[in-house]
């Protein structure tokens, strides 16, 4: 194991709270387990399932650091008992159950992805997080396939851009919501053949025009609550809806006739408290699926804003605000 310090700078609240709870403090430089690598951290994403760790609605998984942070990108300087020395030196991008915000993390070796010159730091570290769920939730759950029609709620968010940017590789028909007339024709820019504007639109009516009446094959869905019997009424017969969020709230009520009747599927995953061994065989399938395209520039995350990570309860705040077009970045320089 390369020489390492004793301590690092981190931020890890000791209480939940506003963004203000996001102070740098000095923890121990944690040192890897079997099967694991220590990366110090270049850049590391911000999520929302980081917000509401932050407000204490998102406890840690067993076993993950109280440190947030879901996503890495940095150079491996350790590996743990039974590891490749080989590996020490590489750049890599990884998806963490927690310890991001750090400038050390350590992370399963399966579950790290090379980056390749074609990306920055910063950009490797918006990637993992969002490719994961949207590649095992759009693609694995729903079986999106070349033409299919999907929704995507939030289209101007880290999902969203993901999915946009997947849409245009894989040949889907992307209709998304925003928020505003600008995030829409930020989201058409990006790629959604039509951008709906939840604030004035019935995005139900609108589906329903846009389609003549079919809908969509899928429904991502990261809203939850009363939006759940509306996608239904998107969806065409043998949709799948797929929930990955539940921002409006974790209970619905539905018409079970109209999922009978017109053979819908509802589906839906979560992905941190998952197993590092499901994680590492969705890395497996996106080095072969998705990485070429990355190494040919052809996929890269958009990036918002970036913050040192001494500040990151001011990247707190610009999630909190939803603003934000694509990803925040805290960075460790």
């Amino acid at each position: 194991m390369a020489e390492l310090p004793d301590e690092m700078i981190a931020i890890d609240p000791a209480e939940a709270g506003g963004p203000e709870v996001l102070q740098p403090v000095r923890r121990p430089v944690p040192r890897p387990g079997a099967g694991e690598v220590l990366i110090r951290v270049a850049a590391a994403g911000v999520n929302r399932p980081d917000l509401l760790q932050r407000k204490g609605l998102y406890p840690p998984p067993p076993g993950a650091p109280s440190i947030p942070g879901l996503e890495v990108a940095g150079e491996i300087v350790a590996v743990g008992e039974g590891g490749h020395a080989e590996l020490i030196g590489q750049p890599v991008c990884a998806l963490v159950a927690g310890g991001g915000y750090a400038e050390y993390c350590p992370a399963p070796s399966g579950q790290c992805l090379t980056v390749p010159e074609a990306l920055s730091m910063v950009e490797a570290a918006a990637m993992p997080e969002t490719l994961f769920t949207v590649w095992t939730n759009l693609f694995e759950r729903a079986f999106a396939k070349e033409g299919d029609r999907v929704l995507v709620h939030g289209g101007t968010s880290g999902i969203g851009t993901m999915a946009l940017a997947l849409a245009g590789l894989f040949g889907l028909d992307m209709i998304v919501t925003c928020g505003s007339v600008d995030k829409c024709r930020r989201a058409e820019a990006l790629g959604a053949s039509h951008a709906i504007n939840y604030e004035a639109q019935d995005f139900v009516a609108e589906v329903k025009r846009l389609t003549d009446g079919r809908g969509v094959d899928i429904v991502l869905d990261m809203v939850g609550g009363d939006y759940l019997p509306r996608n239904l009424e998107c969806l065409a017969e043998e949709g799948r809806h797929v929930s990955i969020a539940v921002q409006r709230g974790p209970k619905a009520e539905l018409f079970i006739p109209m999922v009978m009747q017109r053979r819908l599927t509802l589906t839906g995953s979560t992905l941190r408290p998952r197993p590092a061994a499901f994680k590492s065989l969705v890395a497996d399938e996106l080095a072969s699926s998705v990485w070429p395209f990355v190494e040919r520039g052809q996929l890269r995350p958009v990036i918002h804003a970036t913050f040192p990570l001494a500040q990151a309860a001011d990247a707190h705040r610009m999630m909190d605000s939803g603003e934000h077009v694509g990803k925040i970045v805290l960075t460790m320089g």
